[in-house]
Order: C-alpha cells, then structure tokens, then sequence
C-alpha cells in the first residue's frame, strides 16, 4: 500500500515508526512519573488538612468588664412613646435620649387604648430616637451570642458559655455571667469542642 509516495509494507518503514511512538510513549511516562514526584513533595496549602492539624482559624476578641451604653431604639410623638413590657424594663425615668431629650416617667400600668405603656420624654424629637441604657458588663458583638451562648476558645478548643444578655442594640450585646475579664471570645461560627486557632 502506498501513501504520499511511501510504501507502508516496508518492514524497515513500520519498525521505525513503532520505535517513534514506543519512544514518545515512554517519554510521557517518565514525564509524568517526575512531575508526580515533584508535586508530591511541594508544601501546597490545604484548608481541610490545615483546620484538621492547627485547628480552624477564628477571629477573636479578649472580653473585659467596663462601663458602656447600649442604644435602645423608641418610637417618640409629642414627647410620649408606646413601648411593650419588655421594653418598659429597660427604661427609667431620668434615662438620656440620644437627640438630648430625656425621659421624664414611665407607666406602671396598660393603657387600655394602646395595650402598650406609656413612656413621656422632655426634649426629644419626633421619630425614632436611641435611649441611652448604661451598662456595667462584657460588650460582644451581638451576632457572637446566639440564644443566650457564646463561644469561648480555651486551650485552642472552642466551649460554648451561657451568659445573661443585660441588653443589646443591633451593635453590641452587654452580657454578665458565665465570662471574666481576659477570656477569648470567638466570633466566628464554631461548633463545640472544635479545635481553632487564632
């Protein structure tokens, strides 16, 4: 058989051509088998392996007990706002307004129009207005507590701790209990007993 002038019956012709392609196939394999070797011994990073080995890396805070103000947000008209009882809790008469106003009493009872008590302020503007609640605790990122627990690294290992959440604004959490001055807490998303790392 002949193709572009060249008999493809000539033994000499096929032998040649076989050695060509033995050659490049055993020169892919030890191409390979090189490349391999060197991959293998490259430190390439691995999250997975890193996290299972170091511990997941966290971003943390190092809590301590002060004074501060939470800033709790009420609906003001005419000097007067209706909060509901969970509210009124937190309010008091003489508390500042944020705008400059004060408030001047809270109700103890209902009103029966409303179902909601009666908060009478001095000097603030209509709107919306921040009620200034002092705070004597540990000041955490409202998003670090979840249902009242947080998580604190100890020994490179994450414990959940139950806290009280005195109050909170949509910023910060003033929390008590469970936590003392000089603890890590973790603010990323860990589960319990996770190793992390700082």
């Amino acid at each position: 058989m002949k193709l572009f002038g060249r008999d493809f019956n000539d033994k000499k012709l096929n032998k040649n051509i076989y050695t060509a392609v033995l050659v490049v196939l055993i020169g892919w394999f030890v191409y390979r088998f090189v490349m391999v070797a060197i991959e293998s011994r490259m430190v390439v990073f691995n999250p997975v392996r890193d996290a299972n080995k170091n511990g997941t890396l966290v971003e943390t805070i190092v809590v301590n007990n002060k004074n501060g103000v939470i800033n709790f947000p009420i609906a003001i008209k005419n000097n007067r706002a209706y909060v509901s009882g969970r509210a009124r809790a937190k309010l008091r008469a003489g508390q500042k307004i944020a705008d400059g106003g004060t408030i001047t009493s809270v109700s103890d009872s209902l009103d029966y129009d409303s179902g909601m008590y009666v908060v009478k302020t001095r000097g603030a503007n209509d709107g919306v207005n921040n009620v200034e609640i002092p705070c004597n605790g540990y000041f955490i990122p409202v998003y670090a507590v979840r249902e009242g627990v947080v998580m604190v690294e100890k020994s490179g290992v994450a414990e959940p701790v139950v806290v009280n959440v005195v109050a909170q604004d949509s910023e910060f959490a003033c929390v008590s209990g469970g936590i003392g001055d000089g603890d890590v807490v973790i603010l990323s998303k860990v589960s319990n007993n996770q190793k992390v790392s700082k």
